[in-house]
């Protein structure tokens, strides 16, 4: 049967089995290599508040946050695209 994609859409390699996350959104239990992880910046604070503390010389501090996401539910939050049909495989030369 073919293959649809070259990694099995995955960053595994020859690495065998790898360890599995929660997706954050819908709570599915995905591989960790298979999963779209985000770091994004939190802040306690409000950012109009931060503003103002900021401009009077105070250090507001930031933490990062890392969220991981099954393909679906990045698909649905627009972090990953569906790309067109000829863009998804890489065209290959012919089998002899």
């Amino acid at each position: 049967m073919p293959k649809k994609r070259q990694n099995r859409g995955r960053h595994k390699g020859s690495k065998g089995h790898t360890r599995t996350v929660q997706c954050d959104n819908c709570g599915r239990i995905i591989p960790r290599d298979k999963a779209i992880c985000v770091t994004r910046w939190y802040t306690p604070v409000d950012p109009q508040l931060a503003r103002e503390l900021e401009k009077r010389g105070a250090i507001i501090m930031r933490y990062p946050v890392e969220k991981c996401y099954c393909v679906s539910c990045a698909v649905h939050y627009g972090l990953v695209k569906v790309r067109p049909e000829e863009e998804r495989k890489a065209v290959r030369g012919p089998v002899i």
